[in-house]
């Protein structure tokens, strides 16, 4: 039985000639798991959104969408509200009440149940998400996977017959996705809810969905199982090859026949491959081994450095140490709720420590002026790209970032012109930055950022919400960064980038600094925090961490065995 059934769907916002969705014909059934991916700005969003009467985007539309056999305008908002669970992007953007008690009951509230249904709706929600020990906690004292999760427990309560979500998973750590995400398979398959999600991520998510819907520039280029997906993108689309999981990657590298989309499938083939055969080959040369890379002289230094934000409160931080250089690209991994984001406060300055010392430069933090400290010393991308928008069009809001007086109109002109050139938002620049999607909100705050020419650059999340394809030539961008001498530290639960291109990460936990090292080393290690390439590779390979080092060592190998076989 059909739950959706949209026809001859198009869209376009207001003042824009170019559509934003086009021709779009879907029926999704109920029970599917389906996943629409694409690059950022190609519709997803748009297009869940108009799943949802009261998220429908102000615009101009044409075609129909039928919910359950129903023309959807037609369905009142107090079914859309209880049948239609919708999860947004940031869980911050959902919670309305102060306790998690309440968030549990409100949705059932404000649909007028009494008082018992309610008590036992809550009370099985609760036990079902594992919300017990926390259950009387103000929502401020969560943990970003537990608001996500609250969000989600909150909707659930409803009893909805579709679940739709939007990058559930963007600002969750590896582990927390993790378990968010078999969750949701979880109500999936037990319950029987109907799954849409949207996702840039598909390394967990791609092997859960019984539909993979490909979309590019408003229309939907591709709808298959998961099992198809990866040769019709190479075939049809080779610049979202890169998007596709790491098993597929490899294989099709490889010239392997098979399509594996699990871990556990990349590690049978890559075991087939040396069955019966030496492996001559165990480990690719770490080449972000010798320091050379970067100079000897300390762009941030942190001594045993303490933080809390109340007086009687808990420490945030505890006896923080570590040094990052000048020209390196530094990147701090770890849980949500661990220190990493308070930590980023303190080296911009934004918040002091009670005990210990940060230094910029050899120089004690105290000592710069504001206006020293962020006029080319240092520049922040927060982790919400939404803070730094100020105007009501992205070229507004970069002109803002320059001085008012000595600088040239013309000079202005081609600095924006270039910047919008390399973070590619040339066609953005008279939207409404709130009308952007995640990644190119990310994008346009980068643009921000960049256009004040920092010695030292900090990334909070910078990766979250974008597209695979637009990651490589973001990893470019910090190449040319550092090039210059830029000093770049980026936070961040994008285990792959940080794993690609990072000269060193370190891991945080409860406050502090557990372990720094090069890529390769820091992730070889571990058992979680670590790449899909190394966990399908590791039982025959001693340090590979990316699909080029797992391709890399498969291919010696093969050499070596037709050396031998010659």
């Amino acid at each position: 039985m059909e739950i959706f059934r949209i026809e001859q769907l198009a869209f376009s916002y207001p003042n824009m000639e170019k559509l934003a969705l086009k021709n779009i014909n879907l029926t999704i059934e109920s029970g599917e798991f389906v996943v629409i991916c694409g690059k950022s700005g190609c519709g997803k969003s748009t297009l869940i959104r108009h799943l949802k009467t009261v998220l429908t985007p102000y615009g101009k539309r044409e075609g129909d969408i039928y919910f359950q056999g129903k023309l959807l305008d037609l369905v009142d908002d107090r079914t859309q509200s209880s049948q239609i669970g919708y999860v947004l992007q940031s869980p911050e953007n959902q919670i309305v009440t102060d306790k998690v008690w309440h968030e549990l009951a409100f949705g059932l509230e404000s649909l007028g149940y009494d008082n018992n249904t309610i008590r036992l709706r809550v009370a099985e929600m609760a036990s079902f998400f594992g919300i017990q020990t926390w259950f009387r906690k103000n929502v401020t004292e969560l943990s970003g996977g537990q608001k996500q999760l609250l969000n989600l427990a909150s909707i659930m309560a409803m009893q909805p017959s579709v679940l739709i979500l939007d990058e559930p998973t963007s600002q969750l750590d590896p582990i927390t996705a993790s378990d968010f995400l078999k969750t949701i398979k979880k109500i999936n398959e037990e319950l029987g809810i109907t799954i849409v999600m949207v996702e840039h991520d598909l390394e967990e998510v791609f092997n859960m969905a019984d539909r993979i819907i490909l979309m590019d520039e408003g229309e939907v280029i591709i709808d298959d199982k998961p099992k198809n997906v990866g040769r019709k993108v190479k075939q049809l689309m080779p610049d979202m090859f890169e998007a596709m999981p790491s098993p597929i990657k490899i294989a099709s590298s490889l010239n392997i026949n098979e399509t594996p989309i699990t871990v556990k499938e990349g590690r049978y083939f890559i075991n087939e491959l040396f069955v019966n055969e030496e492996v001559a080959y165990t480990r690719v040369e770490d080449d972000k081994e010798n320091n050379n890379i970067y100079s000897d002289k300390a762009a941030i230094k942190m001594k045993d450095v303490w933080f809390k934000y109340e007086k009687n409160g808990n420490d945030i931080v505890k006896d923080l140490n570590f040094e990052v250089k000048e020209g390196e690209f530094f990147c701090i991994v770890g849980g949500n709720g661990t220190g990493k984001s308070t930590t980023v406060s303190l080296i911009c300055g934004i918040n002091k420590p009670y005990r210990g010392k940060v230094e910029l430069f050899d120089k004690n933090i105290k000592e710069y002026k504001n206006k020293e400290l962020f006029n080319n010393n240092i520049a922040i991308l927060p982790q919400d790209p939404q803070s730094l928008f100020v105007k009501n069009t992205v070229e507004k809001d970069l002109y803002e970032m320059f001085p008012k007086l000595g600088m040239s109109k013309k000079e202005k002109v081609d600095k924006i012109a270039k910047i919008s050139k390399l973070v590619e938002i040339e066609n953005l620049l008279n939207h409404h930055p709130y009308d952007l999607s995640g990644g190119e909100q990310q994008r346009a705050a980068l643009a921000k950022v960049l256009l004040l020419e920092p010695k030292l650059l900090i990334l909070d999340e910078p990766t979250k919400g974008l597209d695979a394809h637009f990651k490589v030539k973001f990893a470019k961008i910090i190449n040319k960064l550092i090039e210059n001498k830029v000093t770049v530290v980026m936070v961040s639960h994008d285990i792959e980038f940080c794993a690609s291109y990072a000269h060193r990460c370190s891991l945080f936990f409860d406050g502090s600094i557990v372990t720094s090292n090069t890529p390769n080393k820091f992730f070889s290690g571990n058992s979680f925090y670590t790449t899909v390439a190394n966990r399908m590779s590791r039982q025959v390979f001693e340090n590979a961490v990316t699909c080029e080092d797992v391709i890399t060592l498969c291919n010696g190998n093969k050499e070596a065995m037709l050396e031998t076989l010659a």
